[in-house]
């Protein structure tokens, strides 16, 4: 199902008149109601009636995490707390919270996004949905709970944590639809096993997960265990929350809102706009919103755009799956590393749990990897011989493709900490342990 043919099936030439249109608009906003961007603009001497094509945006300085952090907590808003209708917030976990702030038409914006995407994942307004994300500041829990409401989805707020009781609500509710991070679903596949239910008590046919990514091995993973089908979505709180992109069934990239919002590529080195087909990082200018305008806002993600039509029946512009974050990139012995790759390698691999961590230290002037690996099964503990054949094979799949000697250790099952709140967090820095 397409939830809205008449904005998700346009031509290109028609999409781009959209975003002209609406680009103009917003910088005119942002100039003229947040002095951020007006002293930006002054600075260099750049005028809104200078914005004449899509092309013009590149002209606009780059805004980033830091300036939200310089200007809390309402200083690059464009609208008085009066037309304010939610604020939501990050977590500030390394200094001043990310606010960001919603009007009514802000809103409902976000609610036919989320509907876009969660429809052509699949989801009807037969389904019932059960979100598993954290409620609260954070985008992700009501961003979707009111997109799924607004399609009619019947909802269940869970909220994270707390898995037996979500096992237990999910079963007797009949959850058709899980909402949540990936590495708490497959969480909550191991629960139900470990208190020996079988999931074929469970209804879920369809999982909607986002806030962290997932490689196509830990997918496999997760639809083995629940018999579902996994889709991804993006979106992030700077510049609205979930539903700037998604993917549809035929899972070839997560279809953007081009009407809300205007991409970039950039170079992650030079910071220079380059073809949206190659890899970079991404940037995104918000078309649409009132409470924050966004004026290309550096993302950190590192993707690609791309246009081949898509057997959905949907037109619009698709992220490929988000390779890593410029900010996560590891450095190991001058090959650039993201934990992604690793967890791509190790999930599909026999014997080993879908569960894993990354050190980092510093050995002299070099910087050195220790992959730890979860074991599926103890009673390969017992078998010396078995345990270093294993390691040497990981270590050897590591090096075979992503060119790094890392040193791999084994640990039994279950030692490794499962994340039921937020989101999963694998790479442990040491590099500056005793300084």
């Amino acid at each position: 199902m397409i939830w809205n043919p008449g904005k998700e099936c346009l031509t290109r030439k028609e999409y781009d008149e959209i975003q002209l249109e609406r680009l103009k608009w917003i910088v005119n906003r942002a100039y003229e109601r947040v002095p951020f961007y007006k002293n930006r603009f002054d600075e260099i001497g750049l005028k809104p009636e200078h914005i004449k094509t899509l092309k013009d945006v590149e002209n606009i300085p780059y805004t980033t995490k830091e300036d939200l952090r310089v200007n809390y907590p309402f200083g690059m808003f464009s609208e008085p707390l009066d037309n304010i209708v939610r604020f939501h917030a990050s977590s500030g976990t390394t200094g001043k919270p990310v606010v960001v702030g919603y009007t009514k038409n802000d809103m409902e914006t976000w609610k036919e996004n989320i509907a876009r995407i969660a429809a052509a994942a699949g989801v009807t307004n037969k389904d019932v949905a059960q979100i598993v994300f954290g409620f609260g500041m954070f985008t992700g829990g009501f961003g979707l709970l009111q997109g799924l409401e607004y399609m009619g989805v019947s909802v269940i707020p869970m909220s994270s944590g707390n898995s037996e009781r979500q096992l237990m609500f999910m079963e007797d509710f009949g959850s058709t639809v899980v909402v949540g991070t990936p590495t708490y679903v497959l969480r909550l596949a191991e629960v139900a096993e470990e208190k020996g239910y079988s999931l074929d008590r469970f209804k879920l046919r369809v999982g909607l997960f986002g806030g962290e990514g997932h490689t196509a091995e830990m997918r496999r993973q997760i639809e083995k265990r629940w018999g579902i089908v996994c889709t991804e979505n993006y979106g992030l709180t700077e510049v609205q929350g979930p539903g700037v992109s998604g993917e549809c069934l035929e899972h070839c990239g997560m279809h953007i809102n081009e009407d809300s919002f205007l991409y970039e590529i950039i170079d992650r080195d030079t910071l220079k706009p380059i073809d949206k087909e190659e890899e970079g990082e991404l940037v995104l200018t918000t078309l649409t919103k009132e409470g924050i305008p966004m004026l290309r806002y550096r993302t950190k993600d590192i993707t690609n755009i791309e246009f081949a039509p898509c057997k959905c029946g949907r037109t619009t512009a698709r992220m490929t799956k988000v390779k890593g974050r410029t900010d996560d990139m590891l450095i190991i012995k001058g090959v650039n590393v993201f934990p992604s790759q690793i967890e791509g390698v190790i999930l599909g691999m026999d014997k080993i749990s879908p569960h894993y961590m990354l050190y980092v230290r510093k050995q002299g002037f070099m910087d050195t990897l220790e992959v730890q690996v979860e074991l599926a099964d103890a009673s390969l503990l017992e078998s010396y011989s078995e345990l270093e054949k294993l390691t040497k094979e990981i270590r050897s799949k590591i090096k075979s493709n992503l060119l790094i000697d890392a040193k791999v250790t084994l640990v039994g099952p279950k030692t490794i900490e499962r994340f039921e709140t937020g989101k999963a967090k694998r790479v442990i820095d040491l590099r500056n342990e005793g300084k």
